[in-house]
């Protein structure tokens, strides 16, 4: 049986399923009061139909038929109703639910329009600002490791501070809590002392053995198999996903949780391949062979020595990593 492929045939199906999830949805808000409040609100649902069913499930149906123009009315559509119900939400409280799902949907329906039209996912549009490859200037090693602090510092507090706490805040101002068992804050604070300690060690490893830092705008200029890279390919994604999720516990947020989980489904798909390529292509047969010998999320049980390295060449190279 051929492999699934993001192309546009995927496109056209997502489109087919978001039509008769949409026309499903509609049938549940005429003949259920609850999800009608859950999702809807206040709002009146024959005037919200008028035009919802015309430029999104009709529109769905007209891309899965092979329609392409149609595939960014859908988009344009979904994405300004998911913008409308945020707002909405958020200045009465109600139809969260409602809000979520359209803002899952506008992210869907874009990047099924994209497939539908270009066949393909343009994952390299985003190489731009601090997501673009570019070779990090030769400095001495302290002002590689002082260059991603101020990274780690950076990063961390958006993605582990500031975005969750907005996402838990909209959480409970959408009334779409769910709350978490009273132990998930323990587990998350154990989780989140291990992956930060993995981050901590990684960001090490990589500022003073590569002579660069873990963002792209100032990538490493070697290859770094060292510390943790010796056991898994990508520790610090692992470590932030992890993060992400143990922030999450912690807040009580299963929201926040999702967020860190839908992270790691974009860095898998989006950023992950594009990483690689450029490895590939600066590294050749050196990076060939780690990424046969090393797995991307699975950790190793014994760390990974290149081809003629004695095993004490490996400790006294490894030594500053950690």
């Amino acid at each position: 049986m051929p492999a699934f492929r993001l192309d546009a045939r995927a496109g056209r199906l997502y489109f087919a399923v978001q039509a008769l999830a949409g026309a499903a949805w509609w049938l549940g808000v005429f003949f259920s009061d609850s999800i009608r409040s859950l999702t809807l609100g206040a709002l009146d649902p024959i005037l919200v139909a008028w035009l919802d069913i015309p430029l999104f499930v009709i529109g769905s149906i007209l891309v899965a038929c092979g329609v392409r123009s149609a595939a960014w009315i859908v988009a344009a559509w979904t994405m300004l109703v998911a913008a409308g119900m945020a707002l909405y939400a958020t200045a009465t409280g109600e139809a969260g639910w409602g809000a979520l799902m359209m803002i899952a949907a506008a992210a869907a329906s874009v990047a099924a329009g994209l497939l539908v039209w270009i066949g393909r996912l343009p994952t390299e549009w985003i190489l731009f600002g601090p997501f673009a490859f570019r070779l990090a200037p030769a400095a001495p090693t302290s002002a590689h490791v002082a260059r991603t602090t101020g990274q780690v510092i950076v990063f961390w507090g958006l993605f582990l501070a500031v975005f969750p706490v907005i996402i838990a805040f909209m959480e409970h101002r959408w009334n779409v809590h769910l709350p978490l068992p009273d132990a998930a804050w323990w587990a998350g604070l154990a989780l989140l002392l291990t992956a930060s300690a993995l981050g901590i060690w990684s960001a090490a490893a990589m500022s003073t053995q590569g002579e660069g830092t873990p963002l792209p705008s100032a990538t490493a200029r070697r290859l770094v198999i060292a510390g943790p890279y010796r056991f898994v390919r990508n520790p610090m994604a692992l470590a932030g996903i992890a993060q992400g999720v143990a922030v999450g516990l912690m807040i009580d947020s299963w929201l926040v949780v999702v967020y860190a989980l839908c992270g790691s489904l974009v860095w898998n798909w989006v950023v992950r391949p594009l990483e690689e390529v450029d490895l590939e292509e600066r590294f050749g047969a050196e990076y060939a062979e780690y990424a046969r010998a090393v797995r991307c999320w699975m950790p190793r049980l014994t760390p990974f020595l290149p081809a003629g390295e004695h095993p004490v060449t490996q400790r006294r190279s490894t030594g500053a990593a950690f």
